[in-house]
């Protein structure tokens, strides 16, 4: 196992978008885990635009708690790993640790990440045990997990866990990378040497409503696909060469017929061939989709606006 400097400083970054139910139960418990680990540490509460007081909260508890509780308040809302890279930018640990602030994963394991990274990892994935979430989400987690794995060819059980942990260099190589649409699980694992994943406890969400709805999801792992990999287009390259051969031997069937059969076999057969159309119609139209999405994803990248615009930091030590 390579051999990494010792873990003196711990950050932990929370993405936050109107939590303010259990904001508060929640800093507090990372506050009593963190003390647990006898090291130096940051709590880093970046403020996804939220409409609730979770803003406020923060900045009371960066206030109340300086050096400890640092509250990055983004200007509006950019999304969950938008906010998750704002917090990186303002990391000083040798360790950073992602959670959410739902309470659905513990606070209380983070200790259990930093114990993992001292054997020598770069990066700590999580699986979480007797998921509390409906069957809905389990299975949408299910086929994400994966269409992740065989996307990327990187092998993680639960892609859908934000607890997780990162070396200094693996945060430092992540915000090297300026595409505007990512998926940090993925992108840290692409830079890691070792990778760990462990067992972590799940609970149900002690307040508020999951801020993933269907459509949601099906867009985060549309954009999951198309800004980590091509394996799409790879997928569409070997359905139309699989197509066109069909379409060699189904003409060829088509002229041996007609040598045999004359025309009253091929009259027939006309909505056979519509329906052989419509399907080579449907999956150009496919195509053209995913080089869309590609082509605007290059436009977004192009143009390189800021992934997102921190409005404050609070409570940050100079």
């Amino acid at each position: 196992m390579f051999e990494y400097d010792e873990i003196k400083k711990v950050s932990v970054v929370v993405p936050v978008f109107n939590e303010e139910a259990c904001l508060k139960e929640f800093i507090q418990r990372t506050l009593d885990a963190c003390r647990s680990l006898n090291k130096q540490f940051e709590i880093i509460l970046t403020d996804d635009g939220s409409q609730d007081n979770s803003a406020n909260i923060i900045q009371q508890f960066a206030t109340d708690n300086p050096g400890e509780v640092i509250g990055c308040i983004l200007n509006r809302n950019y999304g969950q790993h938008a906010a998750i890279m704002a917090g990186f930018s303002i990391v000083e640990g040798d360790l950073t640790v992602t959670i959410d602030a739902d309470l659905q994963n513990p606070p209380e394991e983070i200790p259990k990440l930093v114990i993992e990274a001292e054997k020598g990892f770069d990066v700590i994935g999580t699986v979480r045990e007797n998921r509390q979430d409906s069957l809905f989400r389990r299975v949408a987690s299910f086929i994400v997990n994966r269409a992740t794995q065989h996307a990327t060819g990187i092998k993680m059980k639960d892609y859908g866990c934000m607890l997780r942990a990162y070396r200094r260099h693996i945060v430092a190589a992540m915000l090297e990378c300026h595409e505007r649409s990512t998926f940090i699980p993925v992108l840290g694992n692409s830079f890691a040497r070792n990778t760990a994943e462990i067992d972590v406890k799940h609970s149900e969400r002690a307040a508020g409503d999951s801020k993933y709805s269907l459509l949601s999801l099906i867009n985060l792992q549309f954009n999951l696909l198309t800004c980590m990999t091509t394996a799409p287009l790879r997928m569409l390259s070997f359905a139309g060469g699989c197509m066109s051969a069909a379409g060699i031997v189904l003409a060829i069937y088509i002229f041996i017929m007609r040598l045999i059969a004359h025309g009253d076999w091929s009259e027939g057969g006309i909505f056979t061939l519509f329906a052989i159309l419509f399907v080579f119609m449907g999956v150009q139209m496919i195509g053209m989709g995913l080089l869309g999405e590609y082509i605007g994803r290059i436009y977004h990248d192009v143009r390189a606006r800021p992934r997102y615009f921190i409005q404050k930091i609070v409570g940050k030590k100079l």
